[in-house]
């Protein structure tokens, strides 16, 4: 498992990346997430864990500057099942729901990278498909008309004369 990222959360509300020896900003730590990057924000006094604090932030952030995931009707749904009994099966529900899509979304990204790395196989076997097919149809047509199949592998013999005289044409 890749180690965390230890953000410090100073009193300014200043955010400190000790891996990277600077200040960052949410938006920092947004990209970091979306990178695959674990993070982990303290409070540099306390060392109260604000991880969770700081993810939601960087969601709400997002729904309302950014271009919004959760619509309202799952906002309150979500509200609703809040520290009721349903809590528990909505947040193994939810992380379940979203290790799928990720574990697909890895497999499409694959698929992808295959299909650039070799755009032109599919190409390649429907050629070789209508080639194929080209040849029976002229076998058959050959069959049908009574005409042999012309011999491949025959060449005209090199010191052949063309018919009505020598090679000078006489």
């Amino acid at each position: 498992m890749a180690q965390e990222r230890l953000i410090r959360k100073y009193a300014n509300r200043r955010l400190y990346d000790t891996s990277g020896s600077r200040h960052v900003t949410l938006d920092d730590l947004r990209q970091l997430v979306v990178a695959g990057e674990k993070i982990k924000v303290v409070d540099d006094k306390s060392g109260e864990d604000l991880t969770r604090s700081v993810l939601l932030q960087i969601i709400a952030d997002q729904e309302q500057f950014g271009s919004p995931v959760l619509p309202s009707e799952v906002l309150e749904m979500i509200i609703r099942c809040s520290g009721g009994p349903m809590q528990a099966l909505l947040s193994r529900y939810l992380e379940q729901a979203f290790t799928t899509m990720v574990r697909q979304q890895e497999a499409m990204q694959a698929e992808m990278a295959k299909a650039l790395q070799m755009p032109f196989a599919p190409l390649n076997e429907l050629a070789r498909q209508n080639v194929q097919m080209w040849e029976q149809m002229q076998a058959a047509t050959r069959a049908a008309f009574g005409v042999a199949p012309a011999d491949k592998t025959a060449s005209p013999a090199p010191d052949a004369q063309p018919a009505g005289g020598d090679k000078k044409g006489r």
